[in-house]
């Protein structure tokens, strides 16, 4: 059965995760325009840097509640805007699609980046970050 386009791009979020080399989880991130991929990211380490499985995990060694903040990781939806500004990609007015709810620094990028939607596979954005998506008028959708 051909899938409609939002389960085209929410499959293609689960093998771009698959890239991810996080030892606390695998998520993906496609950025699509006019039902158009334009960029991808998962999440791992910075370019060029050796990654968790040879460094270790960063975040087993941090207190509950900066874990997220100490990680050496970059989340997958702010390596696709990387991408994006890398390749001079313009992604204003694009659906971000992705497997992690964005936290609050991935927010702000998304929202800086102009994007309009953020079709989420799992739970929803908590908190502040939540708070400025809904500010912003980002539409976000979840999926379960």
């Amino acid at each position: 059965m051909r899938p409609d386009w939002e389960t085209y791009f929410l499959r293609i979020v689960s093998l771009v995760a698959k890239r991810s080399t996080c030892l606390k989880g695998q998520y993906g991130a496609v950025i699509v325009k006019d039902r158009r991929v334009l960029t991808t990211g998962y999440n791992g380490s910075p370019r060029g840097l050796d990654h968790c499985s040879v460094t270790g995990c960063v975040r087993d060694q941090c207190e509950d509640g900066d874990a997220e903040e100490n990680c050496r990781g970059v989340e997958a939806a702010q390596n696709a805007v990387v991408q994006a500004a890398l390749f001079g990609i313009n992604i204003e007015d694009a659906t971000v699609y992705t497997n992690k709810p964005p936290d609050v620094t991935s927010a702000k990028m998304l929202i800086n980046a102009g994007v309009k939607d953020i079709v989420i596979l799992g739970v929803p954005p908590k908190d502040l970050a939540k708070e400025l998506l809904d500010e912003s008028r980002v539409r976000v959708v979840v999926k379960r």
